[in-house]
């Protein structure tokens, strides 16, 4: 699918610099333990369903729009994976746009089948296995989303941070006084 007209707008204003843009993505296991995966028609690599969220939409809201209109799939949303972030998800595209996902990851199973095909965007869906995922070609960011899908935790995923209190001290050592 073409870029949203949110994100054309900004475009035109800043031109290809970096952007930050918050993400949702689904995972859909089914009853023999294989995930659903896109091949994105553009760069041939394997992706889960999901995208970019519109203006004023809700993180899960956009992975149920987001894997319908890429693979005519009517989704629930059955849980959460985690939040992903890092120096994974900045991404180049080929025609020089930046963009630095926050990529809010869910889980789900699949209601119904639409009768509507996807968008263009993926040129094939399939359900891979573990084993068989780690063949594909992917995107390091759909490694680790989809690597964490797999463990089956129910305890939500975020990067551990890497600040804490001692070393902030030295970063923003006005701040840390001011509140103290």
């Amino acid at each position: 699918m073409p870029i949203s007209q949110y994100l054309k707008t900004l475009r035109a204003k800043i031109g290809r610099d970096l952007v930050m843009l918050p993400a949702a993505c689904v995972a859909i296991i089914d009853d023999q333990g294989r995930l659903l995966m896109g091949k994105e028609a553009e760069t041939g690599l394997w992706m889960l369903p999901g995208g970019a969220l519109d203006p004023n939409e809700s993180p899960a809201d956009a992975a149920i729009r987001e894997c319908f209109e890429e693979t005519g799939l009517l989704i629930e949303i059955t849980g959460m994976i985690g939040v992903f972030g890092g120096p994974e998800f900045l991404v180049r595209y080929p025609n020089g746009d930046e963009c630095y996902y926050i990529s809010t990851a869910f889980r789900g199973t699949v209601i119904n089948k639409s009768g509507v095909s996807g968008d263009g965007e993926l040129s094939e869906i399939g359900y891979f296995s573990e084993a068989e995922f780690e063949k594909l070609a992917t995107s390091p960011q759909t490694k680790l989303i989809v690597r964490t899908a797999f463990t089956n935790s129910n305890v939500p995923f975020f990067q551990p941070p890497t600040y804490s209190a001692v070393n902030l001290e030295n970063i923003v050592p006005q701040t840390i006084k001011d509140l103290g």
